[in-house]
């Protein structure tokens, strides 16, 4: 049973915990300013407490009035919102976003989502509120409505269903700090997207200011083996590409990387409910989004990104 945005955000207002649906994943959201209600998001994820939560607002008004926007935020924040990119910026007002939020950092991120449930959730809140993806920590984040609750629903007071998420992998993280634009989380606003706007990057450092960067991250129980060319005894093949595997565990049966973005979480947790001895991923090429899905499998696994 879905709730409706004005009740969400009076669960909000009460300090309680929702459901959120965006374009990339679902969220479990907080008000931002509520330290009490961003505690209970870790306690329900298990989320370690050093790893930061990205604030969502209703426009890049907002955003400004809680970081510090240089020309190179604001041309991104123009090319790109409302849409799945998240800016870190030096913090402006730390009584909007609460320390915690911002695991105790001198920064902020910020996104303005896409997706038309979220807007209405956040016009009716009228403030700032943390999502992080609903799923408890290290799982494939939920790309359904059903999957959400299924992983959070215990937690919260109002779940908002938005149907099924388009992008289906969370945001990029771009910080903005220090006078340079660096990548700290891949995602469906691509690398060579940003350079079209700001120029080459530098990704030198600052990655303890992005969500999503443990080494073990998005990983269903099953282990997941990557670059795989082939099924295992015992194993389930998620396939890339026309003519591998079977198509009702293919990423995408055409290579067609947005494809592949928006079905890699559902099919983790629909292969991992079948209880395998493993889960293999068919290589998956490196470019454009593929960075990022790459990057997810990579921590999906185990490996460090």
């Amino acid at each position: 049973m879905s709730d409706t945005s004005e009740q969400a955000a009076e669960a909000l207002r009460r300090g309680d915990l929702i459901l959120l649906p965006t374009e990339t994943v679902y969220g479990l959201g907080a008000d931002a300013a509520n330290p009490e209600a961003v505690a209970a998001i870790f306690e329900a994820k298990g989320r370690p407490r050093f790893n930061p939560l990205i604030a969502h607002v209703a426009d890049a008004a907002t955003a400004e009035t809680e970081g510090v926007f240089n020309a190179q935020a604001k041309a991104l924040a123009e090319a790109f919102w409302p849409g799945p990119l998240t800016l870190v910026a030096p913090i402006r007002d730390t009584t909007r976003v609460c320390d915690l939020a911002r695991a105790g950092l001198d920064s902020v991120a910020l996104r303005v989502p896409a997706h038309a449930g979220a807007r209405a959730v956040l016009a009716a809140f009228g403030g700032p509120v943390v999502a992080p993806s609903a799923n408890r920590s290290g799982r494939p984040s939920p790309t359904t409505f059903a999957d959400a609750v299924e992983e959070t629903g215990f937690a919260v007071a109002a779940a908002v269903d938005g149907g099924a998420c388009a992008v289906g992998l969370e945001s990029t993280v771009v910080s903005v700090l220090g006078g340079r634009v660096s990548l700290l989380r891949p995602g469906a606003v691509t690398r060579a997207d940003l350079e079209r706007v700001v120029g080459p990057l530098d990704d030198s450092g600052e990655g303890h200011r992005s969500p999503g960067r443990l080494t073990l991250h998005y990983a269903p129980e099953a282990p997941v083996r990557i670059e795989a060319e082939a099924a295992r005894d015992g194993e389930v093949l998620l396939g890339f590409g026309p003519g591998v595997g079977e198509p009702r565990w293919s990423l995408s049966v055409s290579g067609d990387l947005r494809e592949a973005a928006a079905n890699l979480f559902r099919l983790l947790r629909e292969a991992d409910r079948t209880r395998p001895v493993g889960i293999a991923v068919s290589p998956i090429p490196a470019e454009g989004l593929g960075e990022a899905i790459n990057d997810r499998l990579r921590r999906a696994a185990g490996h460090v990104g």
